[in-house]
């Protein structure tokens, strides 16, 4: 069923941790069949990181100009990536979120993911929230972006075609519809296991998240 090809890999975790309905969407058509088929499922490859044995999932539903968002980056990103996503224990997921109050947020989520289209997603994940503050309240920010991704690292021409052409808004439109669909109204907003976590909490309720879903995997793997 298209519906189920929707965001390529994270389907199957969105599926298993939300529940998602099978209905089908003008979205998860474009994905799963169009065109730039082939540049969405690297697109949706690349903002997963960690083991895939991983036993548990994190899915971040994430908005790039939410200053909540840089937040949980600044803070909390790095010593949770470090202590479980590189020791193999977790993956994790961004999923895009962005808001209509924040007017640069989508423009920020296309270069995201265009980025991630050439294996750039988290360089161009991170670079986004440490300079948030300079870019949020450009007119037009695009530029900003530009230099950005190709401080990363990212092939400009590409990089380029996929902004303006926003090759990549059907996968970002099937992250909201799903994220909201399940009852996302915020960001950030943490899936972690089987429970939801929201806001900038502080590290170690994170770590106590993330252990619990460990327990209960460890515990389902022994049956």
């Amino acid at each position: 069923m298209k519906s189920r090809y929707l965001l390529m890999v994270t389907v199957a975790v969105f599926a298993v941790i939300l529940a998602c309905s099978k209905s089908s969407s003008a979205s998860a058509a474009a994905v799963a069949t169009g065109p730039d088929s082939a540049l969405l499922r690297r697109a949706d490859h690349g903002r997963i990181e960690g083991n895939a044995s991983a036993p548990v999932w994190v899915i971040e539903v994430s908005d790039f100009q939410c200053p909540y968002c840089r937040q949980f980056h600044d803070e909390s990103y790095d010593a949770l990536k470090r202590a479980y996503v590189d020791s193999g224990k977790v993956r994790i997921a961004y999923v895009n979120f962005p808001l209509s109050m924040h007017r640069n947020a989508m423009a920020a989520s296309e270069s995201a993911m265009c980025a991630s289209a050439q294996d750039k997603f988290w360089p161009m994940h991170d670079v986004l929230f440490t300079t948030q503050k300079q870019w949020e309240g450009l007119p037009s920010p695009q530029r900003m972006f530009d230099s950005l991704a190709v401080a990363q690292g990212v092939e400009l021409k590409a990089f380029q075609k996929c902004v303006s052409a926003h090759q990549t808004k059907p996968l970002i439109e099937a992250d909201i519809d799903r994220a909201s669909k399940q009852g996302v109204e915020s960001t950030p907003t943490f899936l972690i296991g089987t429970m939801m976590v929201t806001g900038a909490q502080p590290l170690a309720n994170f770590r106590r998240a993330i252990d619990s879903a460990l327990t209960v995997a460890a515990g389902g793997a022994k049956r």
